[in-house]
């Protein structure tokens, strides 16, 4: 366990790639990919443009409509379960580019989730942020450290306490 890394240098776009790239070249965006994943009752408009779903929502336990629109795709957003300014903070620094573009696409990092749940989480590690739906969080400690162990990025030490805490009562 180290501390948090300094912040700079951190740029999304720049450090991660274009949101929603089609990193495992199936023609579809990952967005897509992760919404045909997670919703149920999948309707397309193409074979990737997700047009609406229903989303069992892993961090509220609410069922949410989804609709693609200006108005209604925020209400469902794409969640980096590791954020990446959390990730660039805790080693994602030293991994090439290439690799930082793939932990933003990777299905193992990508929950679909309510939408304002997301922006409350913010960059948020599990020692800040915890999902409010307490059934889900032993799947969430576990995908946080699936995640960080496989791109060899490390946990702070409340961090470290906190997922340590979750896990040892699953």
């Amino acid at each position: 366990m180290k501390g948090r890394a300094p912040a700079t240098g951190y740029d999304r776009v720049g450090r991660f790639g274009e949101a929603w790239l089609d990193v495992d070249k199936n023609g579809c965006d990952t967005r897509d990919d992760v919404l045909a994943r997670d919703l149920a009752a999948v309707t397309r408009r193409t074979d990737c443009a997700v047009l609406t779903g229903t989303l069992s929502d892993p961090y509220t336990g609410r069922s949410i409509a989804f609709t693609r629109g200006v108005q209604t795709s925020a209400l469902v957003q794409i969640d980096h379960v590791v954020a990446l300014l959390d990730a660039w903070q805790t080693g994602a620094q030293a991994l090439s580019q290439e690799a930082r573009v793939q932990l933003a696409n990777d299905p193992l990092e990508l929950l679909a989730v309510d939408g304002a749940t997301n922006q409350a989480k913010g960059a948020g590690d599990a020692a800040t942020w915890l999902p409010p739906n307490r059934g889900f969080r032993c799947e969430y400690a576990a995908r946080q450290v699936a995640v960080k162990a496989k791109y060899g990025l490390w946990v702070t030490a409340a961090e470290g306490a906190a997922l340590k805490g979750i896990l040892a009562g699953c």
